[in-house]
């Protein structure tokens, strides 16, 4: 029997499931409990209204929401609007994901990119179409050359369940890319002050290259600015100190290196630009509540 949207209205955290709808008004989705999967959504047209966790706002085409897990969620047609066509990925994310929707939070778990350039929309939502097709890969599946809006569309296709290891990977590689795509090319809310652009030069910076040697002073000179007004800068609009930036993208980068690689620990920690194994594991126990080496046996689970 195959999976209906109705199904999979509040997905396990496990699964993975990729779907596009293109609802009339009155389409609606409530979770009161939120979910325990991640949520991305992308809209190609019309126009939808989310809320989670006390924030609300309009997507339309072009904009990218992304919505956490376990926070209470709503999301609907936008009043007036007739119908809203949007892409859906339930997903638990790879933790380097963390740094480029850092820019994009709005707070109640909810991130936002908004007014993503036309220019790239094609190749994200083809991005998108092969994530619904490769949901139901296999090795011996043919590899197929249906692009955007032929065949029929997908209006009407039943969601996809991500059931084998190598079909999740290419599904989370297709995600991955629609989200790189949008985030590297739109601009946070508060882009227009130059400060807060700088900010972001330099989380991307950190995100790009998280086991550079990166310094206060060498950060500061990405974006002209002195030391100490590069610090006060930054720690304004993020909250945290430049290096607490450094060190949280180096463990992330840390823990996906444990997820995807059989490099040892000492390797991981090195490539992750930590001086000695000890601080390393230190760092990741307070980001993640366990050594490296139980988190990879968690997500690794010995065969009996």
């Amino acid at each position: 029997m195959p999976v209906t949207a109705d199904d999979l209205s509040v997905p396990a955290a496990e699964l993975m499931i990729v779907g596009h709808y293109d609802q009339a008004a009155g389409y609606a989705t409530r979770r009161e409990g939120g979910s325990p999967s991640w949520l991305m959504l992308w809209t190609e047209a019309g126009a939808g209204f989310v809320t989670q966790g006390g924030e609300s706002f309009e997507v339309r085409a072009g904009d990218l929401a992304v919505l956490e897990s376990g926070v209470a969620q709503h999301y609907r047609v936008l009043t007036g609007a007739e119908r809203w066509r949007f892409w859906w990925v339930h997903f638990q994310p790879r933790a380097s994901w963390a740094a480029w929707l850092a820019p994009y939070a709005r707070g109640g778990g909810c991130h936002l990119v908004a007014g993503v350039p036309r220019v790239v929309h094609e190749r994200i939502e083809l991005a998108f179409a092969r994530a619904l097709r490769d949901a139901r890969w296999t090795p011996d599946t043919p590899v197929p050359g249906q692009r955007v809006g032929q065949g029929g569309g997908h209006g009407g296709a039943v969601p996809a369940v991500v059931y084998g290891g190598a079909a999740r990977e290419l599904v989370l590689g297709a995600v991955e890319e629609a989200l790189v795509l949008a985030t590297a090319t739109a601009r946070p809310e508060e882009a227009g002050e130059e400060g807060d652009e700088r900010v972001r030069r330099v989380l991307a910076i950190i995100a790009a290259e998280p086991g550079a040697p990166h310094s206060v002073a060498s950060l500061a000179r990405a974006v002209a600015l002195s030391p100490s007004r590069f610090a006060h800068l930054f720690a304004g609009a993020t909250g945290q100190t430049p290096m607490a930036a450094v060190r949280r993208a180096r463990v992330r980068h840390a823990a996906s290196l444990l997820e995807v690689t059989d490099m040892d620990v000492g390797q991981v920690a090195a490539a992750s630009g930590f001086v000695s194994p000890f601080h390393f594991s230190r760092a990741f126990r307070k980001e993640y509540g366990l050594p490296p080496r139980d988190y990879r046996a968690r997500l690794r689970p010995a065969v009996p």
